[in-house]
């Protein structure tokens, strides 16, 4: 983990480390990339990396003998453990399986575990705020088994309401399921109080990290929970690839989410034995480029400081906060700048997001517009849909300048 905690972001240099940044699009303006929540660019290291892997090593793995296979099969098995070791799991690749996304993640915890575990009488506790990747898929599951899915509320600055949630999780709770940083909201959740609370009653513990292992130093073996999933392609890093932490002793019980190649140990016409973790877990070939460039980006924001990067972020939504604030006809949505994420989400008086985020688009400024898979909490918050700007190490106090100059413009259109 990096140790760089004193000094500030150089950011122009941070900039020039992602071309994409340089690009001018419409009638010349340079972009302006605010929707770092959905996805974050690509430095070009990463991106070397990868070309790197496609230039000089491809090849499938665990499959052949020959130099080009074996490379690649210990490039990918090291990218488990680098993955590991970036989140605080000590266990290395025996507790770090790949995924596509944090929605996978989710499903395979969700059927590869619940569909055992769970039956009627049981409960499974998530949050108003988790984005639908969990809401849908535990209610699915849910549905299947005979479950019940409970819902821990919000208060009205869009914290977790921990008094509602130790009402709520009690012997009959089987899994805790809750998003470490609201995707809308910013909200960071106490997810080590979450944790306890879950344990104290037999419970086990999911985290969706998606909006969480970009942009702070996480350690899932301090947070203490059992599963936790992250998406690459929020973290620097490339599409098609994630990460599922899980404690060893879990995965190791547990069944395959999905069957073919790779993820066999022998198979006979009338049985099948399994691989170990993580293979067990990675049916077919796998994603060996993105694995070495989801190493590479771990590589490169350790390299930055995490730290330095969640305080650069910090400084930025408070600046952007205040901005707003200026405006009586601006809500934002969740708790105070000093106790959230690099995020804002908010609605301007008698303009929809979405117009909003065209008018956005026509400055070069590109935010998200829409519900950002949490409708139920939207009906919570009392809109449909909300705009979100959302900030990462290369983003400055002049692009937040910017954003809300393209607000003002969208107020003088719609009067």
């Amino acid at each position: 983990m990096s140790t760089q905690t004193e000094e500030s972001l150089d950011v122009d240099r941070l900039r020039s480390e992602f071309p994409i940044l340089e690009r001018e699009v419409g009638d010349g303006q340079r972009v302006i990339y605010l929707d770092n929540a959905a996805t974050s660019q690509t430095p070009d290291r990463v991106v070397d990396a990868m070309s790197d892997y496609y230039r000089g090593t491809n090849a499938n793995v665990h499959r052949g003998i020959h130099h080009l296979s074996q490379e690649s099969s210990v490039s990918y098995e090291e990218a488990h453990d680098r993955l590991a070791a970036f989140v605080g799991a000590s266990g290395g690749r025996s507790e770090m399986v790949f995924t596509k996304n944090t929605t996978e993640g989710l499903n395979l915890v969700a059927y590869a575990w619940g569909l055992r575990e769970l039956g009627p009488g049981d409960e499974v506790v998530l949050s108003e705020m988790e984005h639908h990747s969990a809401l849908v898929t535990w209610q699915q599951i849910a549905n299947r088994t005979g479950a019940d899915v409970k819902f821990i509320g919000i208060d009205d600055e869009g914290r977790l309401d921990m008094d509602h949630a130790a009402e709520l999780v009690t012997d009959d709770t089987e899994m805790v399921s809750v998003t470490h940083v609201s995707n809308t909201l910013g909200t960071i959740n106490p997810i080590a109080d979450l944790a306890d609370l879950a344990h104290d009653h037999d419970s086990f513990v999911f985290v969706d990290g998606a909006q969480a292992v970009p942009h702070q130093s996480v350690d899932v073996e301090a947070l203490d929970v059992d599963f936790y999933a992250f998406s690459g392609h929020k973290m620097c890093g490339p599409t098609g690839i994630g990460g599922l932490y899980g404690k060893e002793d879990l995965l190791a019980t547990m069944e395959p989410f999905m069957y073919g190649g790779g993820m066999v140990r022998k198979v006979a016409f009338d049985r099948t034995t399994w691989a170990e973790v993580p293979e067990k877990f990675e049916a077919g070939t796998p994603p060996i480029a993105e694995a070495v460039g989801l190493a590479e980006a771990a590589d490169y924001l350790d390299d930055v400081g995490l730290e330095r990067i969640e305080r650069h972020e910090r400084d930025l939504v408070e600046y952007a906060m205040g901005r707003m604030a200026e405006f009586d006809d601006i809500e934002v949505y969740g708790p105070p700048a000093d106790e959230r994420a690099g995020l804002v989400s908010f609605n301007l008086e008698g303009v929809h997001a979405h117009d909003l985020a065209s008018i956005m688009n026509d400055h070069a400024v590109a935010i998200r517009p829409g519900d950002h898979c949490t409708q139920p909490l939207h009906d919570v918050l009392g809109t449909a849909a909300s705009a979100r700007a959302s900030f990462y190490l290369y983003n400055t106090e002049a692009e937040v300048d910017a954003l809300i100059d393209a607000i003002d413009d969208a107020r003088q259109l719609f009067g």
